[in-house]
């Protein structure tokens, strides 16, 4: 207890308190005993207790709310032991020492007429530093950014969720900076970057990236064409001019992911244009409660406050910089939040978007967005950089991110929800703002886009992007195999020869399926036979490449489907790691009442039960399969199929499948086969090569997110592993003694949980085989749900009962062939 005590010694006095009182909860601590600590550790004297209360309470203060700290790097920030009063930076900097601060509390009246005023030393930076910064109007100006629509998305994406800060890189900022300075040339504001909003800067690169794309395609599709004349007729000179193409090929990607990236970074730059700084976040949370010309506190939640974590990095300019990370708040506190200033750039709206159900429901967050909308409508369109305006078109674009990203999950099901939001927008906002038109379209369009499983890489209001991203993921799987991208994974075996079977066209016909069937076929079988179905030879008709293809292509479009949500609270689901076996309704309803971690009325999607199912089926499909062969030989030859098929897969990062086979063939019912004995010793050595993938998948949670080429590969996870990584990180408490939420815990799960539209966004593109795969989909649902012991039994039993009518069938056909010949 002392070492922790002693830890806290660089703390103002109100954290210290409360993180001893936190920490040691069982004990009663008592305000002189705090003093007298505060005093040793720190050897001075603790503030008067009023303090904080009365900079926390000034309603009128020019400086504004003291208890806020501004969120700028460059700001100078009001003293938290003080009374509201600028010191230099150089005292700031002595008392950012101490870790915790409380962002806000409840304040008791903020009039809507004063402006929280700017702080001393918040000035643009110049450079690339000015570039980096949001583009915010200037005092007085009479000029209105253009609406949402004009920047057709303000989804920050997966990536803000898994990079944050970093998601856009050097070369995005060096080309904005550049882009500012050709457009800024000759006007009076040549340093704001105000200028990359404008409409004409969005029409330029947008054409540029047109043009980029076109150029793009048309060498892709002669690289295509050199590949295959390559291949008829070797030579020098076509294989030169494929490895230039190539490298041209990969300059003009780059450069097409550039623009693309440009052009996120302006759409975020739009939405940072709306931000506040946190001095002002108390007028989110009071707006909505009082008319706009006194605003009082918001009943929603009498406590909401934010935590931060002063930490000390290096930002992208030279100078060493105080950052401030979010570490928790309340329901209000991190909904407000959302209007902070770079909570887009930083990836806090994103990562807020994958993990709010945890403490509030859809219904919440649409009221508290309607709230704000209403209360700062009839005002937006006065001053454009009034802080009404600010608040106004902030909500309209966290309104748009999450209907772009999380339209399936909360809006497709709750016909209520949508209905609500309908009818607001079309009574309420469209009459006064036509930016509400291009929201109402995407509510429109978005039920019928995504419940077709429309890939990630297609833009929720561009039909076209499918077509110009499409060939960017071919090329990165050709060049990948081009390139043997399949020493990537260290665990991986070096390849043996014959582990690999060609490539061959499916034989429509072949002598093996006009055989008639064995006599015992359905005694083996059972309810599960049907004569229009194919038996298991129909699998050694087919190389591992076909059926590696096409089980690929399966279970890609039952993941294209799944959004990063349905993976969270899968424990209330009955999901568990010790079977992935779907349990009854009845045990899933008791399950949900004891442990869910969502609200109680919030009705949770159970898509990730379908793909849990979906995989339950393959495994039981590849030990049915097995099992059920009435010969040695075709036992061998279907474990030597699965097990290429599996190889195949893991080594092209379909991993689902791979998991799938791995468990089917892991059955005890399998296992006690006698085929093993006799497999070959090359592919009995692809078990041991599943296993040991297993295990790395299991290492780690971001395992599969590790380098960049494997982010840029089609990637297919296991969902039962990546369920139980998400449940093994939400484990453990959401909410502090004072009610706030863990926000750090949250970002980590929404950062594990991003990859799955991050993989989806690179899709594999193998050609489909739909007879193939019929015929798959029927046996994997003839042994849905079947009992592999039982199978197994039944088919051990077939063969002796056959060979035993069999035997007396034979001897009385010699006595036959002797009675004919005597005759």
């Amino acid at each position: 207890m002392g070492e922790y005590i002693y830890a806290l010694k660089d703390l103002t006095y109100a954290t210290f308190c409360g993180a001893i009182s936190e920490k040691f909860c069982d004990l009663y601590w008592g305000e002189k005993l705090l003093q007298s600590l505060f005093r040793v550790v720190n050897g001075r004297t603790a503030p008067p207790e009023n303090t904080s209360e009365e900079a926390g309470s000034q309603p009128d203060g020019d400086d504004g709310p003291s208890a806020l700290h501004s969120g700028s790097p460059s700001s100078r920030r009001p003293s938290p032991l003080g009374t509201g009063k600028e010191k230099p930076d150089a005292d700031s900097d002595e008392r950012s020492r101490g870790n915790f601060e409380v962002a806000f509390r409840p304040q008791k009246s903020v009039k809507a007429g004063r402006e929280p005023r700017p702080e001393a030393g918040g000035d643009l930076a110049s450079g690339s530093e000015a570039v980096a910064q949001p583009a915010r109007p200037a005092e007085g100006s009479p000029r209105v950014n253009p609406g949402p629509a004009a920047f057709q998305s303000c989804c920050p994406g997966w990536c803000s969720a898994f990079y944050e800060a970093d998601c856009f890189g050097p070369d995005v900022h060096n080309y904005v900076q550049e882009l500012a300075r050709r457009k800024a040339t000759g006007s009076p504001d040549a340093q704001n970057p105000a200028c990359l909003l404008e409409p004409e800067c969005r029409q330029e690169l947008e054409q540029q990236l047109m043009i980029e794309k076109r150029n793009f395609r048309k060498t892709l599709k002669f690289y295509q064409k050199l590949l295959q004349k390559e291949k008829r007729h070797r030579g020098s000179e076509v294989k030169t001019m494929l490895s230039k193409l190539k490298g041209q090929l990969e300059e003009m990607r780059s450069k097409v992911q550039l623009l693309g990236l440009v052009k996120k970074y302006l759409q975020v730059l739009y939405a940072e244009s709306w931000g506040l700084e946190p001095c002002a976040l108390p007028v989110i949370v009071n707006i909505a409660a009082a008319p706009c010309d006194a605003l009082g506190f918001s009943p929603l939640d009498e406590s909401s406050s934010l935590i931060f974590y002063d930490v000390s990095k290096q930002p992208r300019g030279s100078r060493q910089r105080r950052a401030r990370v979010l570490q928790a708040g309340t329901p209000l506190g991190l909904m407000a939040y959302l209007y902070s200033s770079d909570a887009f750039l930083e990836g806090y709206v994103q990562q807020f978007l994958y993990t709010f159900r945890y403490f509030c429901t859809p219904h919440d967050f649409l009221h508290f967005l309607l709230d704000r909308i209403s209360s700062t409508l009839s005002r937006a369109h006065q001053d454009p950089a009034s802080t009404f305006t600010k608040i106004y078109r902030r909500s309209l674009c966290l309104l748009q991110a999450w209907l772009e990203d999380c339209y399936t999950v909360d809006f497709t099901r709750n016909t209520g929800l949508l209905g609500r939001l309908q009818d607001y927008l079309s009574s309420q906002v469209l009459p006064l703002d036509s930016s509400a038109e291009h929201l109402l379209s995407l509510l429109e369009v978005g039920t019928e886009r995504r419940a077709e499983g429309t890939p990630r890489s297609a833009d929720l209001e561009d039909p076209k992007e499918a077509e110009d991203t499409r060939p960017l993921a071919a090329l990165c799987k050709r060049l990948s195999e081009d390139g043997g991208s399949r020493k990537a994974f260290p665990w991986r075996p070096s390849r043996g020869n014959g582990l690999a079977l060609p490539h061959h066209k499916e034989r429509p016909y072949t002598i093996a399926s006009a055989l008639p069937k064995p006599c015992f076929f359905e005694d083996v079988y059972g309810p599960y036979a049907k004569a229009s179905e194919k038996g298991p030879y129909f699998l050694t008709e087919y190389s591992t490449h076909q059926l590696f293809s096409q089980l690929t292509l399966l279970q890609q479009e039952l993941f294209q489907k799944c959004h990063p949500v349905h993976f969270l609270n899968s424990r209330a689901l009955g999901v568990t790691d010790k079977s992935v076996a779907v349990q009854a309704s009845s045990s899933e309803s008791l399950s949900a009442k004891t442990c869910s971690l969502f609200p109680p009325n919030y009705v949770q999607d159970k898509y990730l039960l379908q793909l849990l199912r979906s995989a339950d089926d393959v495994s039981t499909w590849v030990a049915a399969e097995i099992v059920t062969s009435h010969t040695s030989k075709l036992q061998v030859n279907l474990l030597s199929k699965f097990l290429l098929i599996a190889k195949s897969c893991y080594e092209q990062r379909n991993f689902a499948t791979a998991m799938q086979i791995l468990g089917g063939l892991e059955h005890p019912a399998v296992r006690q086969s006698p085929a093993w004995k006799i497999l070959p010793a090359k592919i009995a050595e692809v078990m041991e090569e599943l296993k040991a993938v297993e295990v790395f998948l299991k290492s780690d949670s971001l395992c599969l997110m590790e380098g960049r080429r494997s982010r840029t590969q089609p990637t297919l996870p296991s969902a039962h592993l990546l369920a139980m990584h998400l449940q093994q990180l939400e484990t453990g408490g959401f909410t502090m003694t004072n009610g706030a939420h863990r926000w750090s815990k949250l970002r980590n799960i929404a950062k594990v949980v991003s990859q799955v539209h991050a993989f989806q966004e690179n899709p594999y593109t193998f050609a489909p085989d739909p007879k193939l795969q019929s015929h798959l989909k029927q046996r994997i649902a003839r042994f849905s749900g079947a009992n592999i012991s039982i199978l197994a039994a039944d088919s051990r039993a077939s063969p002796r009962q056959v060979a035993s009518e069999k035997h007396p069938r034979k001897i009385q056909d010699k006595l036959r062939r002797m009675k004919a010949t005597f005759q």
